[in-house]
């Protein structure tokens, strides 16, 4: 059950992924078509029916995880998202055909009119009306795409909202809060705060998933961001110790790594922190094997007292 909650978690992070790509390269179209210099392989790669297109990729990756298992209260709000996205691609498709006639097959017509036998002059007519009409069916596509991107984004507000506690997408917010906020119009700090109604809790999630994942580093980076927007909110400092000690572990450096974790372990733990207590026992109880010299006496006495602190009172 807890492999197919991370497995659906990590999927909802490629969805985030594709569509802020997606809005990003659709917007791009939008403009250059206004300015006379979009092209068809451009159109192509954005809008496909393989793997290579973003659209496409957006599609299949939303159909798979909303369609396949999402229920409860959230269902409502992601079936709607899913079913705009589905609109956005097949309106999408509608451009690419359209402008695909514009731009491939109405050179090739031209070429042909040089080089027709008399009395073609019909068939050159009835090109001229599809063409004509492939120009007022593209404008119509390009409105009804920009217009469907706009409403996706919204219902990609209420996506997020609704899985506020997806750690894997707080982080892949934070990894690349520049896309996030040229896509939806916002600062980092205001796009959490519209999610989870302050900006340092979204933070908070994604340090607390980094910590789970063993990113200790990445965790302290992102505790220090909320720190700093909220220095008197305890449960950060605790986690904070505890990546601080894990992070001076990895790098060998085993005092600093014992007085955060001594810090750490003193402070009251929740339940949810036992694996954290599992990995740092077992980290701990290394260091006889590993340190030399002077201080090893002093540091393993520390590391066996923190052991049984960690190991709680089944250790006594």
């Amino acid at each position: 059950m807890i492999a197919s909650v991370a497995r659906s978690d990590a999927a909802l992070v490629d969805i985030v992924r594709e569509f802020l790509l997606a809005h990003r390269e659709l917007r791009r179209l939008f403009a250059r078509h206004r300015q006379g210099t979009l092209r068809w392989d451009e159109v192509q790669r954005l809008v496909g029916d393989d793997e290579g297109s973003v659209l496409f990729r957006l599609k299949e990756r939303s159909h798979a995880l909303f369609r396949a298992g999402v229920s409860g209260a959230d269902l409502p709000r992601v079936a709607l998202f899913d079913l705009a996205v589905g609109s956005l691609f097949h309106e999408a498709m509608k451009l690419r055909e359209n402008f695909y006639q514009l731009e491939v097959y109405a050179p090739k017509v031209e070429a042909a009119r040089a080089d027709a036998e008399p009395g073609s002059e019909a068939l050159f007519d009835e090109f001229a009306r599809i063409l004509s009409a492939s120009r007022e069916r593209l404008e119509e596509a390009l409105g009804e795409t920009e217009s469907l991107l706009e409403q996706t984004r919204g219902q990609f507000r209420v996506l997020l909202a609704a899985q506020r506690e997806n750690g894997f997408v707080n982080r892949y917010l934070l990894e690349n809060a520049s896309l996030a906020e040229e896509v939806l119009g916002a600062p980092i700090d205001a796009l959490f705060a519209s999610i989870h109604g302050d900006p340092v809790t979204g933070y908070a999630i994604a340090a607390r998933s980094y910590l789970e994942s063993g990113h200790f580093d990445e965790a302290r980076k992102a505790l220090a961001e909320a720190s700093a927007r909220d220095p008197g909110r305890a449960a950060l400092h605790t986690d904070a110790a505890y990546a601080e000690g894990m992070s001076a572990w990895l790098r060998g450096d085993y005092e600093q790594a014992l007085a955060h974790l001594e810090r750490w372990v003193a402070e009251p733990l929740a339940e949810r922190d036992a694996p954290f207590r599992a990995l740092a026992l077992a980290a701990i109880s290394r260091l006889g094997q590993l340190v030399e010299g002077e201080q090893a006496e002093a540091l393993t006495a520390r590391a066996a007292a923190l052991g049984r602190a960690l190991a709680g009172p089944a250790a006594a």
